[in-house]
């Protein structure tokens, strides 16, 4: 927790523009191509989200959460750097769209049991806690019924990552393992299960899975260029995952 709030409080000025053009756009997308989800179907019939209590672990600069709002639905946005909450409070005050906000890690979240109809993480609490800690934390935090829709780094992906550079066409690393994981340097700390690890562990926490939908790049390469993963690669095979579990 220490060495990723240190992280992103030294990155957060990097994603002010990043957030405030997610906070302008009316549809929701996903993941580092922006694939909307109106081609996804993440989140089902958005309709159901009309009034429903949300949180999203991880919340960042709060963009998800203030998508969910202009659904209907009540967000509340929990992440573990004040600065990125500074500049989510500052989003709300331009875009007049206004959630409660809290300073707090989504693998011990400060709320009572039973709170929330939906936790949905986009790389918030998905890759940057610890998912023995807050798969069971949203399963706690969620009523019977309640849906789980999270975002994350595809297996093969990682299993394709160098330590620098960008995923190549060869297997680097072992699937059997995979866990935590430290690129060096001082860039965080991230948490990657493999696939089957982490169904059971869903399962173990009282969740269904209803999809796990693998996300292909679209065919238009964005502006925008990410050091670990190229378009190419990503129009090939999935680079990330979106997955939905209902709790029972």
């Amino acid at each position: 927790m220490r060495r990723n709030r240190e992280y992103w409080t030294r990155t957060q000025p990097d994603w002010i523009e990043p957030g405030r053009r997610a906070w302008a756009k009316a549809d929701i997308d996903w993941g580092i191509w922006g694939v909307p989800e109106a081609e996804l179907g993440a989140l089902g019939d958005l309709s159901w989200y009309r009034g429903k209590d949300v949180v999203e672990l991880g919340c960042g600069t709060g963009y998800f959460s203030a998508w969910m709002a202009k659904v209907g639905a009540r967000p509340v946005g929990i992440d573990i750097t004040p600065a990125q909450l500074e500049c989510a409070r500052g989003f709300q005050r331009e875009f007049g769209i206004e959630f409660p906000l809290i300073e707090g890690s989504a693998e011990e979240v400060p709320l009572p049991d039973g709170s929330f109809d939906a936790a949905i993480s986009e790389y918030g609490a998905s890759i940057w806690c610890d998912p023995h800690r807050w798969v069971p934390e949203a399963a706690r935090l969620l009523r019977p019924g309640g849906v789980l829709v999270f975002m994350r780094n595809t297996t093969l992906s990682m299993c394709c990552s160098p330590d620098t550079g960008p995923a190549t066409e060869t297997l680097c690393r072992d699937w059997f393992g995979l866990g935590r994981m430290e690129w060096g340097g001082d860039e965080g700390v991230e948490f990657h299960l493999p696939t089957g690890a982490m169904l059971r562990l869903l399962r173990s926490c009282g969740f269904e899975v209803e999809d796990l939908i693998e996300v292909q790049a679209p065919e238009q390469e964005p502006e925008r260029r990410w050091e670990y993963m190229t378009h190419d690669w990503a129009r090939r095979w999935p680079c990330e995952e979106i997955w939905r579990a209902r709790k029972r």
